[in-house]
C-alpha cells in the first residue's frame, strides 16, 4: 500500500517517532578534505534502474535494526543483486538517542568516503548488529575488523564530521512528510509498511 506524505505517520507500521531536532548541536562539520562537502547518497544495486527504494533511518532505532536484519537481506537478494532496484539509504536521526543517532550516521559515512560502495553497506549492518554498544569504540573497532583506520572513524564521529551531508538527509526527508523510522520509498512514494510482502508489492507494480 502507497501513502501520501500527509497520511505517513499515522498509517506506518511501528516505528522510531519524533520530529522538529535536526541535530544542529556537536561538531562543525568543517573537517578539511570531503568532509564539510555533501557527500553522494549510499547507493546498492543498479544505479540506472527503473525503480528505486530509498529508506530513511536511525542507526539507534530498534524497530531499523529490525528492518535491516531481517527485511534488507530479503530485498538485496531478489532485487538488489540482481539489478532489478536501485537501493538508496537516508539517514534520518530522530534522534533515538542523543549523540548515538548522530555520531553512527557519521561512522558510517566515514568509512564510505575511505572505502568502496560495498563496505558502507557491510559497516552500517554491523553497526545495527550491535546497535546496543553504539558509541565510539564500537565505532573504532568494527572499522579496525576491516582494515581501517578506527582511530580515524572514530575522530570523525564524535566530531560529526559529516553533519552537513546528515542534516542534508534528514531535510530531505521531512520535506517527504518522513516523522518515523525506518521509512521506505519505492519510487517516491511513501509504504504504509516496511514489511518484506509490501515493499516487493510495491517493487513488482512499478517494474
Amino acid at each position: 500500500m502507497l501513502l501520501g506524505s500527509a497520511g505517513l505517520a499515522a498509517s506506518v507500521l511501528a516505528g522510531c517517532l519524533g520530529s522538529g531536532a535536526t541535530g544542529n548541536s556537536g561538531g562543525s562539520g568543517n573537517a578539511s578534505g570531503r568532509s564539510g562537502d555533501t557527500l553522494p547518497t549510499p547507493v546498492q544495486g543498479d544505479p540506472d534502474a527503473d525503480v528505486t527504494v530509498a529508506a530513511f533511518e536511525d542507526y539507534a532505532c530498534p524497530h531499523c535494526r529490525s528492518y535491516v536484519l531481517d527485511v534488507l537481506p530479503r530485498i538485496e537478494e531478489q532485487y538488489v543483486s540482481s539489478g532489478r532496484i536501485r537501493y538508496e539509504h537516508h539517514d534520518f536521526p530522530i534522534p533515538v538517542a542523543d549523540p548515538e543517532s548522530y555520531t553512527a550516521a557519521n561512522a558510517a559515512r566515514a568509512v564510505a568516503t575511505r572505502t568502496d560502495g560495498e563496505a558502507f553497506w557491510t559497516y552500517s549492518r554491523s553497526l545495527f548488529e550491535k546497535q546496543s554498544d553504539l558509541g565510539p569504540e564500537l565505532y573504532a573497532s568494527l572499522a579496525n575488523e576491516m582494515d581501517l583506520d578506527g582511530d580515524a572513524v572514530r575522530e570523525a564521529a564524535v566530531n560529526r564530521n559529516y553533519k552537513q551531508t546528515i542534516t542534508a538527509d534528514r531535510q530531505r526527508g521531512v520535506d517527504m512528510g518522513v516523522e518515523a523510522t525506518p521509512t521506505v520509498f519505492v519510487d517516491g512514494s511513501a509504504l504504509s509498511e516496511y514489511t518484506f510482502d509490501a515493499i516487493s508489492s510495491a517493487i513488482e507494480s512499478a517494474l
